[in-house]
């Protein structure tokens, strides 16, 4: 049985439901809407970004507007132009059964006349952001002194933006005895004047602790030097090769030169910022929907309104000048239940900032460290294992099969391989050997920090590194699969750390003397019915280890310096630089595996499409002259 039927919800609107596929309420739905559609009431709900609230105030509006009567009866004021089109379209959809319910989007940066005209053909619902609302009441093109709800969505967002003059004027053009619902993800003090002023007795519901953070987002951070921000954000871009993110940077000019940069190092990369044509900005975000773009790098303006599902990363290029806007950066990931990360790049001077932005979300930052070129390596190489075991295979390749049997005839299976992968593998191999540690050094000093994972190398010694082949897919975020290990292995909090959680498989460390029970242990367990293995790591010149000790060959070299290995390395002259995305990115137009003409496929992101008014680049003052990464042939 479909839980939303006991919400108490009609028929039609129960329909819609199964349509879009909606099985279970979350939280803030089912608490809000047995609630409004049982009393009529002030309410207000507090609920992190991406929790289902428009469905929370949607279906109980929907469930009482008088569809016969063709006045308006609701408006819905949202703080950016792409949130109030994604409501009306949402309200559209929860409405596809009703009959004679129409819901008009009202918005900057289209026709106002004709906007009023589809008012006056009759609107029960108006969407609107709060200026464009506001122009229109100025200039008598629409009438709102008789509505029955008013919704304020995102409402920290829209005073945040400035928006408290306009709400206020809008808000005393209503009638008294209206309902309103306030929902937000925070509750600063201009938000609780609005409910003072405008709400009488207003019911408060809170979906986790107030201004929190979302139990589905982990936060990391990691210390580097101000020159090194630019290298470090390419590094945990190739470190996540299935990475799709918002970057935040402060600034229009920051965020410019930073994806600037990351388009010419080979990254699906585009800016988004208020410099930007109504057009341009269109484009952008449809070529990020459709997952053209890999790194959308944005400003908290622009950002606002971003709906976007799936997004695996946040990551705070910059800190924001307010910390109480990283709540809503975070928000933009691990929506719908789903797991999501957000990283944080500081420097030594922002590091208090961590612990004030800890005591606003009620959750605690990991630290770790940015990864070595040798990790980025291992970890690619094995997302490229993955990414041809998933392969599914077209047969029409079967009418080339003799040519290419024909090219590779006397290459027996290990040899063929190596040279498949390392056709992929040697651009990352011959970018990374050539760059330094981008570690900054432990901020362990950080008062009150009693949770601190241990470093990579501790008073016992060398830590030993493991592979494990569960991951993201399997639900796992680093801290649930830090308590999984804890709990299955019968270890202490602090005897398993520096867990890095990929899609298909992850990497932890242990102390050495945990060894043997970690390989005993877990490859005789198995996880949904499917088995664990468990793999050392190791840099010592034998490659990877199975359970019982034997070399795999082809190792990573002795120290990190050597990138050889036993079986043949990965060694090659080939002076090429990995893109975003490594080995599992789309691949643009391309000549064998892994080079690239000069023309992109049709799929790819147009960089012109993106940027035909940008300014001059510049590079960021913080940022020392960086080495530019070598592009493919």
């Amino acid at each position: 049985m479909n839980k939303f039927e006991q919400l108490g919800l009609k028929e039609s609107l129960q329909r819609a439901i199964i349509d879009l596929g909606f099985e279970n309420p979350t939280e803030v739905q089912e608490k809000a809407i047995p609630l409004l559609l049982e009393q009529d009431t002030d309410l207000v709900a507090l609920a992190q970004t991406g929790t289902g609230k428009t469905a929370a105030f949607g279906f109980p509006l929907i469930h009482k507007i008088d569809a016969d009567n063709r006045n308006t009866q609701a408006l819905i004021l949202s703080p950016t132009r792409e949130l109030c089109l994604q409501i009306t379209n949402e309200i559209k959809n929860y409405a596809k059964y009703e009959k004679n319910i129409n819901v008009v989007a009202v918005y900057g940066g289209a026709s106002i006349t004709e906007q009023a005209r589809d008012i006056k053909r009759g609107a029960q619902i108006i969407v609107a952001t709060p200026g464009r609302m506001q122009d229109m009441i100025n200039r008598n093109l629409v009438n709102i002194k008789a509505i029955d709800y008013c919704i304020l969505d995102e409402a920290d967002e829209m005073l945040n933006m400035g928006f408290y003059e306009d709400i206020v004027s809008i808000l005393s053009d209503t009638p008294q005895e209206k309902n309103t619902w306030l929902f937000s993800a925070t509750m600063p003090a201009e938000v609780a004047r609005i409910s003072k002023k405008f709400m009488a007795d207003p019911i408060e519901i809170t979906v986790g602790a107030k201004n929190s953070g979302s139990a589905t987002v982990s936060h990391e951070f990691y210390l580097v030097n101000a020159r090194d921000r630019y290298e470090a954000l390419k590094r945990l871009a190739d470190a996540n090769p299935d990475i799709f993110s918002v970057v935040f940077c402060r600034t229009k000019r920051d965020t410019q030169a930073v994806a600037e940069k990351l388009i010419e190092d080979g990254y699906n990369a585009a800016a988004l910022h208020g410099d930007l044509s109504q057009a341009q900005r269109d484009s952008v975000m449809k070529s990020f929907r459709g997952r053209q773009i890999q790194m959308l790098v944005a400003t908290d303006v622009a950002a606002r309104g971003i709906d976007v599902d799936n997004i695996t990363h946040v990551v705070n290029y910059q800190l924001p000048d307010e910390i109480e806007t990283y709540n809503h950066r975070s928000g933009r990931t691990g929506r719908a239940g789903k797991l999501g990360t957000s990283i944080v790049i500081v420097t030594k001077s922002e590091i208090r900032k961590i612990s004030s932005i800890e005591k606003i979300i009620k959750q605690k930052f990991e630290e770790k460290t940015i990864p070595s070129g040798i990790e980025i390596c291992e970890i690619q190489l094995l997302h490229l294992a993955n990414k041809i075991k998933d392969t599914e295979v077209d047969h029409e390749i079967d009418n080339y099969l003799p040519a290419i049997n024909s090219v590779l005839e006397g290459l027996s299976k290990e040899e063929l391989i190596k040279k498949m992968v390392s056709v992929e593998f040697n651009r990352f191999i011959n970018y990374y050997k050539k760059t330094r540690d981008l570690s900054a050094g432990s901020s362990d000093r950080r008062e009150g920090r009693e949770d601190r994972e241990p470093r990579e190398f501790n008073n016992s010694g060398s830590a030993v590194r493991y592979f494990v082949n569960i991951g993201s897919r399997d639900n796992f975020d680093w801290m649930q699969l830090k308590d999984f290990l804890k709990e299955t292995l019968d270890l202490g909090r602090d005897d398993v750390y520096k867990v890095d959680v990929k899609e298909g498989f992850s990497f932890f460390n242990t102390d050495p003397e945990h060894t043997d029970k970690v390989m005993e242990v877990l490859n005789n367990i198995q996880l949904e019915g499917r088995r664990i293995n468990v793999e050392i790591s190791k840099n010592d010149g034998g490659g990877r280890r199975d359970h019982n000790g034997r070399s795999s060959g082809g190792g990573f070299g002795g120290e990190r310096k050597s990138f050889g290995g036993g079986g043949g390395g990965f060694r090659s002259d080939r002076n090429s630089a990995p893109r975003s995305g490594g080995f599992g990115a789309r691949p643009e137009r391309s000549s064998g595996f892994g080079g690239r003409s000069e023309a992109r496929s049709s799929s790819a992101p147009k960089r012109e499409g993106f940027s035909s008014d940008r300014a001059p680049r510049r590079s960021e003052s913080s940022d020392a002259p960086r080495e530019r990464r070598p592009r493919r042939s």
